[in-house]
């Protein structure tokens, strides 16, 4: 029994049917408070009554249950089944209380089942490994006791208990993978290796433990790759990854940075592009939802960037300027907190780089290309076409976003006592200022 209350997922079937009757009589479990929960996906027309049968056994069984309403939202590129699954355990992930264990009754030919779909995928040890006995689930764990049985052991526990449970008419599906691997595939394999199911799950085991041990090592290689910034990975060291660990590190960087993975061929052109372009190439693989650039020494993952429109420009005075595609906005502010508003007896110009500008950055000092400012700080040259840039009324830059102000431009502020302040991204939540 695990640490915990457990939690049964209850769909009225046989197996769960079988698991929760087998947990109902352990004292153990109702000492851990056991309930049990039902989905209603509402996609078949007997929905109603089959929530109906699984309150009737919870009561008999005096097992606490909570029936969740779910809306299957199909797209995306999905199928019903997978569609369905996400919704369940959407649900089910926000219901979990903390530290609660929700018994799930997938049993080895489900286990046997779920590898053979994976090598029809073309998974790696990861996929291959198919499901474990405990895994992270919303506040809680989902907890798999049955792993090791077969599911002719769960049919014979309950005909003998002379238990009752609901036929879902969508297990008759051949349209649907799962169905297909269990009713044609995986007999003829048995009929022609009996221990099919032992063998496929003993190999899911190898793969599990590979993927624990690569898992692990991963951990360790993004830890020595990654930069300054998180979202940034020295590439030349992660060219030099085994193989089997370059794809395992990738993915687990963009899930740190809550970006999108790349398919295999997508991962396959990346590191192809980083291999093959010359130094002075800076490579971009794009996905839908991430794009990877590499600048110099290291890669740097980032949502798609948005580009101001050409031309653009804006004045700033005492109203703050919201600044296209995405860059927030750019105001004058009191250098002392409730100071008076910020009054200058001329607005001044906002707009994007055009090339060409230059800035003074100290008092009698010669005025430096803007080009060759951001090459020498290592600004990324994608970065530099989205800083916003201000200009006095005789249009010399006093301040290039966050990062530089001219000499013009301190004499300027310091005499207006005020200060720039750049608000970035829509939602406001990165404040710099000069």
């Amino acid at each position: 029994m695990p640490p915990g209350p457990v939690r049964v997922a209850y769909s009225g079937g046989l197996d769960s049917t079988a698991l929760l009757h087998a947990l109902a009589r352990l004292p153990a479990a109702r000492a851990r408070g056991l309930r049990a929960l039902h989905v209603d996906h509402a996609l078949q027309q007997d929905s109603r009554a089959w929530a109906g049968h699984c309150r009737r056994v919870a009561t008999e069984l005096a097992v606490p249950l909570d029936v969740l309403e779910v809306e299957v939202a199909l797209g995306a590129g999905h199928g019903l089944e997978a569609a369905a699954r996400r919704a369940r355990y959407a649900a089910i992930a926000s219901d979990l209380a903390p530290g609660e264990f929700l018994a799930l009754a997938h049993h080895r030919d489900d286990q046997a089942e779920t590898v053979l779909l994976k090598l029809m995928r073309g998974a790696g040890p990861e996929g291959i490994g198919a499901m474990r006995i405990l895994r992270p689930l919303g506040a809680g764990q989902a907890w798999r006791p049955l792993l090791d049985l077969p599911q002719a052991a769960l049919r014979s526990y309950a005909l003998a208990n002379g238990l009752s449970w609901v036929q879902d008419p969508s297990n008759f599906d051949m349209t649907i993978d799962r169905n297909l691997v269990r009713a044609e595939v995986l007999p003829r394999l048995r009929q022609r290796w009996p221990e099919a199911d032992s063998s496929i799950v003993m190999a899911s085991a190898w793969a599990r433990a590979a993927a624990d041990f690569i898992d692990t090592e991963a951990e360790r290689a993004l830890a020595s790759l990654q930069g300054l910034d998180p979202a940034t990975l020295r590439y030349r060291g992660w060219l030099e990854l085994p193989e089997a660990l370059r794809d395992p590190v990738l993915r687990r960087w963009l899930r740190a940075l809550d970006l999108p993975e790349p398919t295999h061929f997508q991962a396959a052109e990346l590191v192809r592009q980083l291999a093959e372009a010359a130094d002075d190439r800076q490579p971009c693989v794009r996905w839908p939802g991430a794009e990877l650039r590499r600048y110099r020494d290291l890669l740097h993952a980032l949502a798609p960037l948005q580009v101001p429109p050409p031309g653009w420009h804006a004045e700033l005075g005492a109203a703050p300027v919201q600044l296209p595609a995405g860059l927030g906005q750019l105001r004058l502010v009191p250098v002392v907190a409730g100071g008076a508003p910020v009054h200058l007896p001329d607005a001044l110009g906002v707009r994007f780089r055009r090339g060409g500008e230059t800035v003074r950055l100290t008092d009698a000092g010669h005025r430096r290309d803007l080009g060759r400012l951001f090459q020498e700080a290592g600004l990324p040259s994608w970065e530099r076409g989205r800083l916003p840039l201000v200009f006095d009324p005789d249009d010399r830059l006093v301040a290039v976003a966050d990062l530089w102000l001219s000499d013009e431009g301190r004499s300027l502020f310091d005499r207006h006592r005020c200060r720039l302040e750049w608000t970035r991204g829509p939602e406001g939540g990165d404040t710099r200022r000069h």
